[in-house]
């Protein structure tokens, strides 16, 4: 990948590796864009994202291997944020950053893309819940407060897939997101999950091509050896759609690289 905006780092509590190995990695890769989005810390979930009083730490990290690797690749610094209406935070929302992805990994509070909780999936209704999810997603893009749309159908991570046609479940989503001006990341985590294919779907992504809404890439690296996995498949994707060129942000303005 070019470029590559969705990466992980040990603050999050989930994650393994320093962020030298991330970005040594990257190098390794011919990425010439990399970015860090950590995930947020807010007051709920805990355990699976850094605390308030990391912040400034990891900014500060970031920002001085950004400085450090500064003739070998262009490294930006961002956040992950969980879109979960009353415990978003204005101290992540105006963080002083190059972007900020918002993502919706909560349903009615229930983590559903975490193995720990995969049961409670035999006691859903499994097309109301993708109807609850990309409602979740219309109305994360609403806020206006997010650059990227995270893993745009996360839902599908465990193969627990709907009866209802995914376009048609996906479509004020979709618009929502071209409204708000937003990006698409292409985010190859879902090939290393049982869903065995990236974030959005070749379906959702033909979609997106169709109101000209805007890519970029993203390994969602949790562990060093993850940055830049299933690049040929991502890219060669993305070519097949129509996209020639992917977003990447300074300082929450949105620049564009040909790929």
């Amino acid at each position: 990948m070019v470029v590559d905006l969705h990466n992980h780092t040990p603050l999050c509590n989930h994650a393994q590796g320093s962020i030298d190995q991330y970005i040594e990695a990257a190098i390794k890769s011919d990425t010439k864009i990399f970015g860090f989005a950590d995930h947020a810390p807010m007051d709920f979930d805990p355990t699976y994202r850094m605390g308030f009083n990391d912040m400034a730490m990891y900014e500060a990290d970031v920002l001085a291997a950004k400085e450090k690797y500064q003739d070998k690749i262009k490294i930006l610094l961002g956040y992950e944020v969980d879109y979960l209406q009353n415990h978003m935070d204005e101290r992540v929302l105006s963080a002083k950053v190059d972007y900020l992805i918002g993502s919706v990994h909560f349903i009615d509070g229930w983590g559903f893309d975490n193995p720990e909780f995969i049961g409670r999936y035999e006691h859903e209704n499994i097309d109301e819940i993708w109807e609850k999810y990309f409602k979740a997603v219309e109305d994360m893009a609403k806020t206006k407060f997010f650059d990227i749309v995270g893993h745009l159908d996360l839902i599908k991570v465990f193969k627990f897939m709907p009866n209802k046609n995914i376009s048609t479940l996906a479509k004020n989503a979709l618009i929502a997101i071209k409204e708000a001006d937003m990006t698409l990341e292409l985010n190859v985590a879902g090939y290393r999950k049982p869903i065995g294919e990236p974030y959005p779907s070749k379906e959702l992504l033909q979609e997106a091509y169709k109101l000209n809404i805007p890519i970029t890439f993203s390994s969602d690296a949790h562990k060093p050896e993850q940055v830049n996995l299933f690049n040929n498949e991502i890219v060669q994707l993305a070519r097949e759609i129509g996209y020639t060129e992917c977003a990447y942000y300074e300082k929450r303005k949105r620049k564009f690289l040909k790929f």
